[in-house]
């Protein structure tokens, strides 16, 4: 088995001192693999990104994070960023009045190695339309575009954690397919890869594992094929439960979670 390359260990994030987001959540992310967190909206999944990541200010108030073996819970999120690990936001975090190239560049800020012309070519090579696009303003690009270029900005921070909220919203199926495509090609070279989703059938579709996470509790854990296989998993997450009729024969139910 991969080692562990994060452990977040029973932590409890607060809003405003008083509201619970979540409530002792425990994961364990190997290296080098995909592993998905899955959820309605409000499940508190934004939150455990921006938790890992340091975005929230004197967050978590309780538990453990430890990456590469080093404890990192209450560090500035910048201190967070110079361990390897980048977060993707929901809004893509592009700075959208300068051009594709330009906001590549910013993800090369810093860097003087011998690996930058490489890195960029396989950004380029994995997303030919980011090479097309090259002196177009971000604001300008598709949703799917947007998220190739947050995407490939991403690498060439060559993360060792790379963690992404939900990259196939509001993207065309296949656009988002495109997306996953390229998400697995990352996986292949080495890059650890935290996926926050609710398409769950995307998710489950290159992560190796995966977590249910509602109303700030992991209620399921297990391997992807584990998690597709849950009767409540295929009902409520891939729409693949068969309704049931009730005793008068006129209404339809899903059964009870037993979670």
């Amino acid at each position: 088995m991969s080692e562990t390359l994060l452990r977040v260990a029973s932590i409890e994030t607060l809003y405003f001192d008083r509201i619970y987001a979540l409530f002792g959540v425990s994961l364990e992310i190997h290296e080098g693999e995909i592993f998905t967190v899955l959820g309605p909206n409000g499940a508190g999944k934004t939150t455990l990104l921006r938790t890992i990541a340091g975005l929230l200010k004197d967050q978590p108030k309780k538990g453990e994070i430890v990456f590469g073996g080093r404890r990192i819970d209450g560090w500035q999120p910048e201190a967070v960023a110079r361990l390897g690990i980048v977060y993707v936001p929901e809004d893509r975090g592009l700075f959208k009045e300068l051009t594709v190239a330009e906001n590549l560049k910013l993800g090369l800020w810093g860097r003087h190695d011998e690996g930058v012309k490489g890195d960029l070519a396989f950004v380029y090579g994995m997303f030919p339309i980011l090479s097309e696009r090259a002196r177009q303003q971000a604001e300008t690009l598709s949703g799917g575009e947007q998220q190739m270029l947050a995407l490939g900005r991403a690498m060439l921070r060559r993360p060792r954690l790379l963690m992404l909220d939900e990259p196939s919203l509001g993207l065309a199926p296949r656009i988002a397919r495109t997306v996953y495509d390229a998400l697995a090609t990352i996986a292949q070279r080495g890059t650890t890869i935290l996926l926050v989703e609710q398409n769950a059938r995307l998710a489950l579709g290159v992560a190796r594992r995966g977590a249910i996470l509602e109303a700030g509790r992991v209620v399921l854990e297990g391997t992807a094929r584990e998690l597709a296989d849950d009767e409540n998993v295929r009902e409520v997450y891939l729409g693949i439960g068969v309704a049931e009729a009730s005793t008068k024969g006129w209404r339809l139910y899903r059964k009870r979670r037993r979670w």
